[in-house]
């Protein structure tokens, strides 16, 4: 039986040192029937020179300005023909049998859209990645946490999280999903540039009858923070700006008119906490994301329509007051097994 045609794409804006680095393992890959392409997003450090002379059998295509993490794959992916797309950062290293544990979950499941390998630190091996960790979800307020994640805790990958199960959301950083539902969503909404863009695909395709599945019987290993780094203030504007855009977008009308406030108020208390802290940076950070959230809310406001089905993966209560206030430190203390 043939196997699925699965693209590899890899999205590089001046990664050329990851490439050198993380390209030979995703060549590796044991997967046969694979084409793996380089998406150049307007790099200017030799990038697209250096695959071209090194990797003949990789596939490069160009653009000739940088449309950020979503505009970039919706520019590039409609120029790919597969049955799968895997979008994969530059700073990932991926393992030989990656890939085959995902496609076999996924083509026996047709209502998988989207799935995720188990992500762990590059710079840690035996601990989970921030950015997807086994699986993504989501709680009642908009607060993305992961099976090994919550805020910036991490916890070490005992075999806790192995079971492959639904999730909210699978991470951008290697996301492996069908092509056809990738544009039957219209892909990524570009207007969030980067992060956050992941979950509310997801979202939508959840609300569209889709499931999310964490499969960790694939493990990639991620650097994290290749392009922003943790806590520059443009991370903290996208990601605070993008949670209440993807909010505004996917919440039932009920909801939607009180927790957006009682969202804006929890980010002002957090602002607030970081400049007496000495962190100015991310109050201004959050100040400009309140800022532009109201101007897309005013100008570009485009709600999903679609029914609001039982989500896999949302937790129906606030992990800000179970953290902060009652000091739980894993997912498994606030998501308890059955």
């Amino acid at each position: 039986m043939q196997q699925p045609l699965v693209a590899i794409v890899i999205l590089n804006w001046n990664g050329k040192t990851f490439l050198q680095q993380f390209l030979p393992s995703v060549v590796a890959s044991s997967y046969h029937n694979k084409k793996i392409i380089v998406a150049d997003n307007a790099s200017t450090d030799g990038s697209v020179e250096y695959v071209k002379t090194n990797f003949p059998g990789v596939e490069v295509l160009v653009s000739s300005k940088n449309f950020g993490f979503a505009g970039g794959y919706n520019y590039f992916l409609k120029q790919v023909e597969a049955d799968y797309y895997v979008l994969l950062n530059s700073d990932v290293e991926v393992t030989p049998g990656w890939i085959e544990p995902v496609i076999e979950l996924m083509e026996g499941n047709a209502q998988i859209a989207a799935c995720q390998p188990k992500i762990l630190s590059w710079h840690k091996k035996d601990e989970f990645e921030y950015a997807g960790a086994s699986g993504g979800w989501l709680d009642a307020y908009g607060y993305p946490f992961s099976r090994g994640r919550l805020f910036d805790i991490i916890e070490k990958d005992n075999g806790q999280y192995n079971d492959a199960v639904p999730v909210f959301w699978a991470t951008g950083a290697a996301l492996f999903i069908k092509a056809k539902c990738y544009h039957q969503m219209n892909g990524f909404d570009e207007y969030f540039f980067a992060h956050m863009e992941e979950i509310d695909l997801c979202w939508r395709l959840q609300r569209s009858g889709y499931l999310v599945y964490v499969c960790p019987q694939s493990t990639v290993y991620h650097v994290g923070a290749g392009t922003l780094p943790k806590g520059s203030q443009r991370k903290v504007y996208l990601n605070f700006r993008n949670n209440l855009i993807m909010l505004t977008k996917n919440l039932p009308a009920s909801q939607l008119i009180w927790k957006i406030p009682y969202r804006i108020f929890l980010d002002a208390i957090s602002a607030w906490k970081e400049l007496i802290t000495g962190y100015p940076g991310y109050f201004t950070g959050i100040f400009k994301a309140h800022a532009s959230y109201l101007h897309w809310l005013l100008t570009k406001r485009n709600r999903f329509k679609a029914p609001y089905p039982q989500l896999q993966g949302l937790y129906k209560g606030n992990i800000v007051w179970l953290h902060f206030a009652k000091g739980y430190q894993t997912f498994s203390q606030i998501v308890k097994k059955k």
